[in-house]
């Protein structure tokens, strides 16, 4: 195991489940005092005690600003500056074209739009010159899905983020790149897709699609994150980091 983060300071959003849990892992196990978010306490709990290590959970829902004021109040408590944020709270539910609502739309682009500006400029202030941020973005971004339009929306907006703010924050060298998971192995994959043999046959359908013959693991997801936030990646910015077996390559 390697300290390639040792009294690095974190923040990953979205923390308490899924890639955002295993990313969050992955940071502590390598030296960095990480803060994570969720939105149930009791899900936040679980996880700040399955990751160890230098961690605090902050409660938290991050389409709402007054929460994201209240998690970077909790990181400047404990520390004078920030290194990495990986700003990865997100979601999206399925509704075809005809059925989507107003709610839906709004749900969906505050979470994953709304909230990740927020998140990114609320951090400048704490965040030191020469820091990375990584967004979640994802292979809907550049591939079409049925039902899954304005999460889709969502996420081409996220990645385009990352082409601009590489110029905004080109004087202080901060790096801005987007890591975008194909279909990865999570809880909410299920939930998305009904749960129990409905969820099952869906991704073994979906393994079939990929080059690499399986679906991803969180585990995955991180170590490219873990990449990205890196001195490894010093030279790598305003990316989208597509790590999907190959999906949408073909």
């Amino acid at each position: 195991m390697s300290n390639r983060f040792q009294n690095k300071v974190v923040v990953v959003t979205g923390g308490t489940s899924g890639i955002g849990l295993a990313t969050a892992r992955a940071f502590a196990d390598e030296g960095a005092s990480v803060f994570i978010t969720g939105r149930r306490q009791d899900a936040l709990d679980a996880a700040v005690k399955a990751i160890g290590g230098q961690i605090t959970g902050v409660r938290g829902d991050m389409a709402e600003l007054a929460d994201i004021d209240r998690l970077y109040d909790a990181v400047q408590q404990k520390h004078a500056r920030t290194d990495v944020v990986f700003a990865n709270a997100g979601g999206g539910e399925l509704a075809p074209l005809g059925a989507i609502t107003e709610e839906h739309y709004r749900r969906t682009f505050d979470t994953n739009v709304k909230g990740v500006l927020f998140t990114v400029q609320k951090a400048l202030p704490l965040l030191r010159d020469g820091a990375s941020v990584i967004l979640t973005g994802s292979t809907t971004s550049v591939s079409g899905t049925p039902a899954f339009s304005v999460y889709s929306a969502t996420k081409a907006a996220v990645r385009n983020f990352a082409r601009n703010w590489i110029l905004d924050l080109k004087d202080r060298r901060i790096r801005v790149n987007a890591v975008s998971p194909g279909v990865t192995d999570t809880a909410g994959l299920d939930h998305l897709f009904g749960g129990g043999d409905a969820a099952s046959g869906t991704k073994d359908y979906l393994a079939g699609l990929i080059p690499a013959g399986r679906i991803g693991q969180p585990e995955e997801i991180a170590k490219a994150v873990l990449f990205l936030a890196s001195e490894e990646a010093s030279f790598v910015n305003g990316i989208e980091l597509f790590v999907d077996g190959g999906q949408v390559q073909i």
